[in-house]
């Protein structure tokens, strides 16, 4: 089993993100064809293969489909065998109070968690009722306090809406609305390496700004890349891992659960 690391400034911080998992109370249910704690339970197995070391585990949004504290307590209990401690933040499909809820008497959705050399922040870009993100007020000044704070560690800043164009025509009107914004705020904190997020149900990885962005397949269904149109890939469920360097480097890839098919089935409904 994974074990949290003992780490310290000198060494690298090993992180895990789990996205958009989409679950819902009832075991048997699916989305688009697909059972959607059963392929997370895939992803899981494979992560316990693949990392022997984890500081924490990253879930960056979309954990339900129902929005039922029960679907939570569910992400939950099956993360809890990666024996890592975890942050959550909420995607365009979680419900705010059950998602308290299930966390409560945890650090769960803690915004902040130092490790290392390195901050890792979670941001709320979730709008309620709404599918696009913004970040608010609010949670501008967490970034602002969080940077001016902590100028000497270098920080990965996680939330759920992609802040970029991703080359897919219909996610363009559902990203960050105010991603201007944050990018302009930013601008004279060298310390920010990563931006990291979901909702995109694919693999994302470039550099702006001498900033990396980085977006990861969901453990359920996979958007196909480059559409213009709304459209399932064909593409297995997987995770990303992450090693944040003392250095302020990142070293990353994502990886796939193997031999894994199902039917697509449109009419199951997003």
């Amino acid at each position: 089993m994974p074990q949290p690391s003992i780490h310290s400034a000198d060494a690298p911080v090993y992180l895990v993100q789990l996205t958009d998992s989409h679950l819902f109370a009832e075991s048997h249910r699916t989305l688009l064809g697909m059972n959607t704690r059963d392929s997370l339970q895939r992803v899981i197995e494979r992560v316990r293969e693949e990392q022997p070391r984890i500081d924490l585990l990253l879930a960056t949004g979309d954990l339900s489909q129902d929005g039922t504290q029960q679907s939570y307590e569910c992400f939950r209990e099956l993360t809890a065998s990666l024996g890592a401690p975890a942050r959550w933040l909420a995607g365009n499909h979680d419900e705010p109070q059950p998602m308290e809820r299930a966390a409560q008497g945890t650090d769960l959705l803690a915004p902040q968690v130092d490790i290392g050399n390195w901050r890792i922040l979670m941001l709320n870009s979730a709008v309620p009722g709404a599918v696009p993100g913004v970040l608010d007020q609010g949670q501008f000044e967490l970034l602002e306090h969080s940077l001016t704070e902590a100028p000497e560690r270098h920080h990965l800043i996680c939330f759920h809406h992609q802040p970029v164009a991703i080359d897919c025509a219909w996610m363009a009107p559902i990203g960050l609305r105010n991603a201007d914004e944050l990018f302009d705020r930013l601008k004279g904190y060298p310390q920010v390496r990563a931006l990291l997020w979901g909702h995109i149900h694919q693999e994302w990885d470039q550099v702006r700004d001498g900033v990396r962005l980085l977006a990861s397949p969901s453990t359920c269904i996979q958007f196909e890349p480059g559409s213009a149109d709304f459209k399932v890939g064909e593409q297995a469920p997987g995770y990303r891992w992450l090693r944040l360097q003392p250095d302020g480097g990142i070293d990353t890839g994502v990886s796939r659960v193997s031999d894994f098919t199902f039917e697509i089935d449109y009419a199951d409904g997003y």
